[in-house]
């Protein structure tokens, strides 16, 4: 059965007492009023509303029903069902005569409010529970494992398919205004796509968890179709800027964790090299785009992780470490094209000759060597990966 709150009481009198020219009671299951346009009457127990609800019928009091009864005006009590079950009572203050015709009018108007409320509700209860599945499923604890099979079965997922997470980001927003925003965008996103799960893992951060069905060979053709579509309601929905980032498409139970933690690589790789590149504007990030420095985003310990950073720690000692280390990567950035590097930098051709120079004698790399290049490469992503 549905309560109504003192909230909801109040919004039926104050909607009802727009159209109709008398004064509107709303009382709960037991007949003490929640609401009313006499607010003197409100907690008071309304005897008129409990031979309503006891009868499940409209009762009429008149005047001299009224003198026999305990702190009662003349008027009419309508029983308020919702679901098939009865909730409340809406009284109407008049002479019978006069109000007769309202009552109808105003048990419906009542009826809907809490109808509406009621499936708001259950929508939002809803989604919490879907919610809660999602953070569950990125979290990826194995002796949950069990629990969410059964718990995606109830949801229609098939842990077969193929998944795959989108990272939404808000910009230029904070505390609680950041949080009404992503709870407004979520809200909107359901409306718009319903079938898609979603839950806010940050005051300025919502993990969306979509399903694709497509053959292996262009999984990542249809991922990035859908990221595309997704950007663009996104820019429709969402009046703050964000940054969307699609991780990794793949089937089985780790799937949405997996898909997730390569989606949190790609949008900090994404965001430092924006920085490097001067590229502020950009809204989109992928894994496939950034697959090779996420992937070695998980050997950030260990001695082998030191030793492919070597190379980049010896510009770093250097006092022109920062220039150089710009040039090389905008050398990688245009295809190890001296040309392209040269004019993308805004130097000359022998200026950058000269750096290019100075970067193999600090590292004691030959940049001619495929071996020595790959080498430097590496290193470059593995420190932009950590």
């Amino acid at each position: 059965m549905i309560d109504i709150s003192p909230h909801l009481a109040h919004d039926i009198v104050t909607r009802t007492m727009r159209i109709i020219p008398f004064n509107v009671n709303v009382m709960d299951a037991h007949g003490v009023i929640l609401a009313s346009g006499d607010e003197s009457r409100v907690g008071a127990l309304h005897d008129g509303a409990l031979l309503a609800l006891g009868r499940q019928a409209t009762v009429e009091v008149d005047s001299a029903a009224a003198a026999r009864m305990h702190g009662a005006k003349p008027g009419i009590n309508l029983p308020l069902v919702v679901g098939g079950q009865l909730c409340g009572a809406v009284g109407l203050s008049g002479e019978p005569d006069a109000v007769r015709q309202f009552g109808e009018l105003v048990r419906l108007t009542a009826e809907m409010i809490l109808e509406q409320a009621s499936l708001a509700g259950e929508l939002q209860r809803d989604s919490r529970h879907r919610e809660a599945f999602v953070l569950n499923l990125i979290r990826d604890e194995p002796g949950e494992r069990p629990d969410l099979q059964a718990w995606g079965r109830r949801l229609g997922l098939d842990f077969g398919r193929v998944q795959v997470v989108f990272l939404v980001e808000l910009d230029d927003s904070d505390g609680d205004d950041a949080l009404a925003k992503l709870q407004s965008l979520q809200l909107a996103l359901l409306g718009r796509e319903p079938a898609l799960l979603s839950a806010a893992t940050g005051p300025d951060e919502l993990v969306l968890l979509d399903v694709l069905d497509a053959e292996p060979a262009v999984i990542e053709q249809q991922a990035r179709r859908r990221h595309q579509a997704l950007g663009a309601l996104l820019q429709e929905l969402c009046s703050t800027p964000f940054r969307l980032t699609m991780g990794l498409a793949l089937s089985g139970i780790d799937a949405a964790a997996i898909s997730c933690q390569s989606a949190r690589s790609a949008a900090r790789i994404g965001r430092r090299r924006d920085i490097q590149l001067g590229a502020t504007d950009r809204h989109h990030t992928s894994y496939y785009d950034l697959a090779l420095p996420v992937l070695l985003s998980g050997l950030a310990a260990g001695w082998q992780a030191e030793r492919l950073r070597e190379p980049l720690a010896r510009l770093s000692r250097e006092r022109s470490g920062s220039q150089l280390r710009r040039t090389l990567d905008a050398w990688f950035a245009n295809g190890e094209s001296a040309t392209a590097t040269a004019a993308a930098l805004h130097i000359h051709r022998n200026t950058l000759d000269y750096r290019l120079r100075r970067i193999e004698e600090l590292t004691g790399l030959d940049l001619g060597r495929s071996e020595d290049r790959l080498l430097l490469y590496v290193s470059a992503l593995l420190g932009e990966s950590s």
